[in-house]
């Protein structure tokens, strides 16, 4: 069985990289590709996740179902040769070793240090997510060593669970689930929209006497919340897509209203919410595109989309600094490929 090494230090990961030009991996080996010390813990998931993508094959599964917690840290000075000689092919399968390095690996031939949102670019789809599984169990690992019940330590109990050295409570990892939504509109004969204005009122927004949702002036209500009608619907097709930019973001993109959900709230409920909240428009016919991780730290994004009922966007200054609607051909910066965000935004540029 294979191990696959996932070495992160403060945002970086470990790869291994074949030759100045060469492609990036996680590295694979029997011992860890760098020395570890004893205090360095070692945690190891047995049956690596199939992660189905378009490119690669699936992981194979074959491991048991409920491997052993392993925390063994090997003290060897030097890396065996065999760490360093192995590379996995597209489609790893084996073991998963998590380990969280004291500091950055530098000056060391075959490997380097890569921000884990910038290793998208380089690795796999199932390696990728492997990296980001890996960066969660260091998060929750290192936000969760004492009891919140009574304060004291935690002690590993599984692989990916812990329980207080007093009161016993259990804890599992935990996920901070967001939706993003992207709603998009549909143009109306002689009604057009100019971008870049879209946040001040009556300029840019259709007018709510055209609402563009099925059932409200312009389409005819008997194409009314079909799933999947969205990209053709009486007719007409949805020219506009709702983008914003918030303050948090990183670069100079527009992406899609998103948000996390609140306790007591449906998925639906919150992308609802969410709209309203940031741009003062209200939606419809709610839909369920895809789900993915999203491992900074540790959320769970859940997509859907939406069509666009009436109001004019009112933005909401203290999330976001911009928003308008956005035509395919006056498109702002977007974000990368990594995002689902960027999926939600490509299947719409798809419908045309």
């Amino acid at each position: 069985m294979n191990k696959v090494w996932a070495c992160l230090c403060a945002g970086d990961i470990l790869l291994r990289r074949e030759g100045a030009d060469g492609a990036f991996s996680l590295p694979v080996g029997e011992e860890p590709p760098v020395p570890l010390r004893p205090w360095n813990r070692v945690t190891t998931l047995a049956t690596l996740p199939a992660v189905p993508s378009p490119a690669t094959p699936a992981f194979s599964a074959t491991a048991p179902a409920t491997p052993a917690f392993s925390a063994t840290a090997p003290a060897s000075a030097t890396a065996p040769a065999s760490a360093t000689a192995a590379v996995p092919d597209s489609s790893p399968s084996g073991s998963l070793q998590v380990v969280r390095l004291d500091r950055p690996v530098t000056g060391v031939e075959g490997f380097e240090m890569m921000n884990l949102r910038a290793s998208f670019d380089v690795l796999s789809a199932e390696e990728y997510a492997l990296a980001g599984k890996a960066a969660e169990l260091i998060y929750w690992d290192q936000n969760s060593k004492f009891c919140g019940c009574c304060g004291a330590p935690m002690k590993f109990e599984t692989e990916i669970s812990k329980r207080c050295t007093n009161c016993g409570k259990e804890l599992w990892p935990q996920l901070a689930t967001a939706v993003i939504v992207r709603v998009t509109r549909y143009s109306v004969p002689g009604k057009s929209s100019v971008p870049g204005q879209g946040s001040v009122p009556g300029q840019g927004s259709v007018p709510s006497s055209k609402s563009c949702v099925p059932g409200q002036g312009s389409v005819p209500s008997s194409k009314s919340s079909e799933p999947g009608r969205d990209s053709v619907l009486g007719g007409l097709s949805p020219e506009e897509v709702l983008l914003v930019r918030a303050h948090n973001f990183r670069g100079p993109h527009y992406g899609l209203v998103a948000g996390f959900v609140e306790t007591g709230e449906t998925l639906e409920e919150a992308v609802r919410r969410e709209v309203r909240e940031e741009t003062g428009i209200e939606i419809a016919n709610i839909r369920y595109f895809g789900s993915q991780p999203w491992p900074y730290p540790c959320g769970l994004m859940v997509g859907f989309t939406a069509d666009y009922v009436s109001g004019d966007i009112r933005l909401q200054r203290s999330e976001l600094s911009a928003g308008d609607w956005f035509t395919r051909d006056q498109l702002p910066p977007i974000p990368g490929k990594a995002s689902i965000a960027r999926r939600l935004i490509d299947d719409w540029l798809e419908q045309r």
